[in-house]
């Protein structure tokens, strides 16, 4: 078996000026989901260092992966440091690495995502604070409350005057059916 490596254990502090995107990552982040990290980097901070791997000929860190945490910091915190954890491979490796940082972040079960939801609106977060802090659409809210329980997930939620309107049409169409004079 290979020996596992800790590059995690020595975590540094560095200039952002010394670290540098690759020309090589096919990642591409979505403007909602770049605004969720926004939010988790002001709410939690940087929690992942930035992977890089340290050229000494240029005296840079090149980004391996976490380009878009060192992103955030460029268009939004201006921090003078970030912490990093630095790899030494080739770049073949380097690329190889990459790729399998960004494929294997997995997905979302859509039923555990619907009890999550749930949970957190019986702890009282309403739909605005589920949609900013978990990067979601209010459709994609709605349809998880559905997923997970109507009654449960729909107790609090304030309905628009349409179906009083279709109750009352309906109540009409009962009384005089169509085609009745």
């Amino acid at each position: 078996m290979k020996k596992i490596e800790f590059p995690v254990l020595n975590v540094r502090l560095v200039p952002t000026e010394k670290i540098v995107a690759n020309d090589y990552n096919p990642n591409r982040m979505a403007s909602p989901e770049m605004q969720l990290l926004k939010v988790s980097i002001e709410e939690d901070g940087y929690t992942q260092p930035i992977v890089t791997f340290y050229d000494s000929e240029r005296d840079v860190y090149e980004v391996v992966d976490g380009f878009h945490r060192y992103l955030c910091n460029e268009l939004y915190f201006h921090l003078p440091e970030l912490p990093v954890t630095v790899i030494n491979k080739p770049m073949d490796q380097r690329i190889a690495s990459t790729i399998r940082h960004n494929r294997a972040r997995g997905t979302h079960q859509i039923v555990d995502m619907s009890h999550i939801v749930l949970k957190l609106l019986e702890k009282g977060w309403d739909d605005a604070r589920i949609c900013k802090y978990l990067g979601m659409e209010l459709d994609e809210v709605i349809r998880l409350k559905q997923i997970s329980g109507l009654k449960e997930a729909f107790a609090n939620h304030v309905f628009s005057k349409s179906w009083d309107e279709f109750e009352r049409r309906l109540q009409e169409e009962e009384n005089f059916p169509m085609g009745t004079p």
